[in-house]
Order: structure tokens, then sequence, then C-alpha cells
């Protein structure tokens, strides 16, 4: 008997014969480690001291397997496809067919999509995946919103659910934490944050912005807008404008930004490794988009003027500026750095350093700027 090797051994049994397996108990007579090693496959007869059985019959093959549980049907498959194809001939951008995409697959796969009462059902009793917890009324009308596309496009009847939201006061992160997560980025990815802070531009805006839509010379960037915002330029300051000429000459393709996808990941990355660094938790709760909260509320810190913010962040109305306006508080106890000018030079530097004119004492001129 091989110590290392294992081979079969057919035992004649009352008229029967069974396949046994000799050898070592670690390798598995179906893999294509036991094949290599039996050169030799010795016959035996019926004795249990010397002839170990061990039944190895493989399990007939499945003609018809089961079935992936919660796999989408193909005819269901078909329709979701040619609706998707139909809202991209209607103009729809990628990212709003990603997620109508998801959304209806979603649903394909818990309840009968060509049901709209099943839908409906399933909309209203639907829970988070990982939390199990009931899904938000905005989560909600997002699923809503998916299969009314679907029903357009696929000739189904049914009356859109509509699920009132609770409106939130945004979150501004303040400078520090800012800064905080900014300055434990890498030095590609620190001026993308940089830029995001200063302009209030999306991940998916600067993902498009082109080498022609950049003046490195004057430090201007051209911001298009998309879901509905405005487009823009905007002038950088002059570190950030230094820390984009080195990342331009690094990356000289035509769309020098990543996608919006890889700034998220980076950003949720870059922020755990500040916060484990300086056990701070409280800044794995800034997501990368409200970046652009900060930048209108350094904007009206600066300038109290809701028509400025409207121009910054390229609203289209002005009620859109005040519900990101109502998530800024003035701090009474606010602390300040003070500094003066007595000429245009030191005016001129300290305001590119961020500070703001206050009044004149003496012909001396006051400046401060938020800690």
């Amino acid at each position: 008997m091989y110590s290392n090797r294992g081979a079969y051994n057919r035992c004649a049994h009352a008229n029967t014969q069974s396949i046994s397996w000799c050898g070592r108990r670690d390798l598995n007579p179906g893999s294509q480690a036991w094949r290599a090693c039996v050169l030799n496959q010795p016959r035996c007869l019926d004795n249990s001291d010397t002839c170990q059985t061990l039944s190895r019959r493989r399990p007939p093959a499945e003609t018809n397997p089961t079935p992936q549980i919660n796999s989408i049907p193909p005819q269901i498959e078909a329709t979701i496809i040619n609706t998707l194809i139909a809202l991209r001939s209607d103009g729809r951008k990628e990212n709003t067919l990603r997620t109508i995409n998801y959304k209806l697959r979603e649903l394909a796969r818990n309840c009968d999509i060509i049901n709209p009462e099943a839908v409906k059902a399933y909309i209203s009793t639907a829970t988070n995946q990982t939390t199990n917890e009931p899904l938000s009324d905005e989560t909600r009308n997002k699923f809503a919103y998916a299969y009314d596309t679907y029903t357009k496009k696929q000739n189904i009847t049914w009356t859109k659910p509509f699920y009132k939201v609770e409106e939130k006061t945004p979150l501004i992160p303040t400078t520090e934490n800012v800064n905080a997560i900014i300055n434990n980025a890498s030095q590609r990815y620190a001026v993308i944050f940089k830029i995001l802070a200063e302009t209030g531009a999306e991940g998916h805006e600067l993902e498009k912005v082109t080498q022609a839509d950049i003046d490195a010379e004057q430090a201007l960037i051209s911001i298009r807008g998309c879901k509905g915002h405005a487009s823009g330029t905007y002038k950088l300051k002059t570190q950030t404008a230094e820390m984009l000429r080195i990342y331009l000459h690094k990356n000289p393709q035509e769309h020098p930004f990543p996608r919006s996808v890889i700034m998220g990941q980076v950003w949720r990355d870059t922020r755990e490794r500040a916060a484990k660094k300086l056990c701070k938790p409280e800044l794995n709760n800034i997501p990368l988009k409200n970046l652009r909260n900060y930048s209108g509320a350094q904007l009206y810190y600066k300038l109290p003027d809701p028509i400025a913010v409207m121009r910054h962040l390229r609203h289209k109305k002005l009620e859109t500026t005040m519900h990101y306006i109502r998530g800024i508080t003035i701090d009474e106890e606010q602390e300040y750095t003070c500094k003066t000018a007595t000429n245009i030079k030191e005016a001129t530097e300290l305001l590119e350093h961020g500070f703001t004119y206050i009044q004149e004492i003496d012909g001396i001129r006051i400046y401060r700027k938020r800690k």
C-alpha cells in the first residue's frame, strides 16, 4: 500500500463490486491531485483487514440545475435592457441610467415587476439589506421613479406613489475637519479635494473637465454644470493653482481627473485613515459631496449675500441656495485671526490668504479670518 499515494481498489463481494479508496485521506479522489499520483490500481479480495472500503460514488450530473435564488427571468431582463436603451435615446445621462438600472434589477429580484400592485407592495415594505431597517422615504421615491420610467416604456398602467420626505438640514463640515482629511490624502488627490472645496463642484462635474477648460497661467478652471447646475469659471488660490500645474504635468491626458466613483472611494479611505490617526471618528461622517456645502458656507462667512452664494454654487433657483444657507450657523463666539495692512501690497497678501476687510481705523485697515 502506498503511504503518500492513493488508488481505487475494486473489492468483489457477493456478486457486487464496490470502488474503494485506499491511500491518503487528505486527497479528494475527485480532484486533479489523485490522478497525477495513481500509477497502479491493484485489485484486492474482500478482506476488511487489508482493504478499507470507502464508497466514493460521484453524484449524478444535474440535468436541470437549480436556478439562482432571486434571479431575474430572461424575458424580464430583456424588458429592462430595452427600457434603458430607450431612455438613453431620450438623452438620459449615464449616472441616471446606472441608478435606474440598479433599482429595476432590485425590484425584479424581489417581486413581479410586471404587476404594478406587487411593485407598490414591495416598495412600501422593503428593508435595507445591510441594516435590515425600513427604507427611507427618499429611497422609496427613487424606486418609484425608476419603475415609473419602466412602465412608460413597457406600456404598463399604474399610479406612481409618493412619499413625503422631511427636509434635512445640510451638514456643513468645519475647516479644521476638511483640512484634516485633505492633509492625509496623497499628493494626487489632495489637489482634487482642494479644487472641490474651493469651487463647490461635484465629483462628476470635475470628472468631465478637460485640458481646454483649465487655464493654468491665470489659475482659472471652468466647470460644466450637471444635474441642473449652471456652468461657471473659478479662480483658484495660489497654492491650489501651483498644485494643479504639477498635477497637469503628470496627467497630460484630455480628461485629467479620475472618475467620480474613484474620487468618492479615495475620499472614504482617506477620511477613515485620518479618523484613526487623529482619533476623530466624526471625520467618517463627512461625505465627499459635503465639500460643496463647505464651499458655499465659506463664501457666506466672508460675504453674507445669498445671491453671491447662489452664483458660486451655480444654482438656478434662490430657493435651492436658501436650503444650503439654513445649514450655516453663525457662532458669535467664533474665534478670528486679525491682521492689519498699511499699504496695497499688505492688503493684497491678506486677501489672497482668505482674510476679510472689516474696517479702517486711523488709516490702518483691519482684516480678519475665521480660525
